[in-house]
């Protein structure tokens, strides 16, 4: 019995840890996306949704020139904000379809124009995975609804080494 009640003692007093993963989102035309999503642990082994996450973040680019971030903590009432994260497969549910829970609106919602201004979102809608960059929808920069979307192996660098071509000038080798 003492047992029982100092684990129910400890679930209740020890908080759950964070569990921390960044992405890489590669769309078309040089646009790309480097993000993490945190959620506690205990929620493992469940989808992860924009109610559940403690922490959520992502940061734009087109080649080397920054576009613009936004955070969970960026979230108001006129936000599109629906995120669906499985953490058996460390991938984001895509297909765009919110009846199958594949569709993903991060600070863009199905038309991609409501990002603000200045501002920035990422939209996979059931037309394509793409970004709205100050307010306006970037068609160039969607790629297929399916194309899937899963956790970075490296951390620390989510969208691995940019290729030599995107080094600012003078950082050229050879």
């Amino acid at each position: 019995m003492l047992t029982r009640t100092l684990l129910l003692l400890l679930a209740t007093t020890c908080p759950a840890q964070a569990i921390t993963h960044t992405f890489c989102w590669r769309g078309a035309d040089g646009y790309r996306i480097e993000g993490y999503i945190s959620y506690p642990d205990t929620a493992q082994g469940w989808l992860i949704t924009e109610t559940t996450v403690s922490g959520f973040g992502i940061t734009g680019w087109r080649h080397d020139v920054y576009l613009g971030q936004w955070s969970r903590k960026d979230v108001t009432p006129d936000t599109s904000w629906t995120l669906r994260f499985d953490s058996r497969t460390l991938s984001f549910p895509m297909g765009g379809h919110r009846e199958d829970g594949t569709y993903q609106a991060w600070n863009a919602g199905g038309f991609a124009d409501d990002c603000g201004d200045p501002g920035f979102g990422f939209n996979g809608g059931n037309r394509a995975q793409d970004v709205c960059v100050d307010g306006v929808f970037i068609d160039e920069s969607g790629i297929d609804p399916d194309t899937p979307l899963s956790v970075s192996p490296d951390p620390d660098n989510p969208c691995g080494p940019l290729p030599m071509s995107a080094l600012p000038e003078g950082r050229h080798f050879g």
